[in-house]
């Protein structure tokens, strides 16, 4: 089988990583710089070019960066168009890099969620902070990822200034209530397949509410309860993602879900469980690509 592994830079972890576990399982992989892709729409003989030679795949794993989701998910759409099987399709991927979006599916499908609020407006700014019981609260970008654009507020003064400044950068915000019980740690779910294969423990650093390990933070593997399995399952579900990592929070009332991430990083993963993602990756790929397996079900 020939794979395709959608990536800017070979060299990192993951993408290194889905390159060797896919040569180990004697399949030809090769690393596709996504932006220098461009496609030939035509009705019946759609085509991918890259470096100006028609690309043809048999398979195709995502790893397209937040900054340039709207170019990397045409690419994949022409890939569908090809007959080619991605393992995540464009849609799924649209749908959860809209963090707005994903509560939204998420909330219609009962999972927990942080009380979030969102508003156009800086007149709404005390309506806000009031639905989601005060301060404090975090607020957070929704272009943010890796932690960046999301801001701890520990008085109602704060709050509104951060929200009236992000709001006169014309930026969009959520505000959400803050987890205390949680202790600055966060649990990353991580699934292919409509299955958990691994599950880590992140602790954000010392004085540091994010547990993104891009922020310092530390991880260790986790069990899981039966509740949280089943929060990350049905989150995966929802979006119709194949392969995503979950974050979740373990609050007073249960799991609840903050993000999820349709190419997470396997770095962390892998080194806090010692569990081969990758493999698990190709091995699902082996499983289920095929002629006439492009298309998802799922709509939102």
């Amino acid at each position: 089988m020939k794979i395709a592994i959608l990536s800017r830079k070979a060299s990192l972890y993951s993408t290194s990583r889905l390159k060797e576990a896919a040569e180990a399982a004697g399949h030809e992989a090769m690393v596709v710089d996504y932006l220098r892709c461009s496609m030939n729409i035509t009705s019946h003989r759609p085509q991918i070019l890259y470096r100006e030679e028609p690309l043809e795949v048999d398979a195709v794993i995502p790893r397209i960066g937040a900054s340039h989701t709207f170019y990397g998910t045409a690419v994949v759409r022409q890939f569908e168009m090809m007959g080619t099987y991605s393992v995540n399709e464009s849609q799924a991927i649209t749908r959860s890099r809209d963090k707005l979006r994903c509560l939204q599916l998420l909330s219609r499908r009962g999972i927990g969620l942080p009380v979030t609020g969102f508003a156009n407006s800086t007149k709404d700014v005390a309506g806000v902070i009031e639905m989601v019981g005060g301060a404090p609260l975090v607020v957070k970008l929704l272009e943010g990822t890796q932690g960046i654009g999301v801001v701890l507020c520990e008085t109602q003064k704060a709050a509104e200034s951060v929200i009236e400044a992000f709001r006169g950068l014309d930026a969009n915000i959520l505000v959400q209530e803050f987890i205390k019980e949680a202790g600055g740690a966060d649990i990353r779910v991580f699934i292919v397949g409509g299955k958990v294969v691994a599950a880590m423990r992140r602790q954000g650093a010392p004085g540091e509410f994010r547990s993104n390990l891009h922020r310092g933070g530390s991880s260790e593997m986790i069990k899981i309860t039966p509740e949280e399995r089943s929060t990350a399952v049905r989150s995966a579900k929802a979006m119709g993602l194949r392969v995503c990592g979950v974050d979740l929070l373990r609050s007073n009332h249960g799991p609840v879900v903050m993000e999820v991430n349709s190419s997470p990083g396997l770095e962390g993963i892998e080194e806090s469980t010692g569990v081969d993602v990758a493999g698990a990756i190709i091995r699902f790929i082996e499983e289920n690509a095929g002629p006439g397996k492009t298309r998802d079900s799922i709509k939102g």
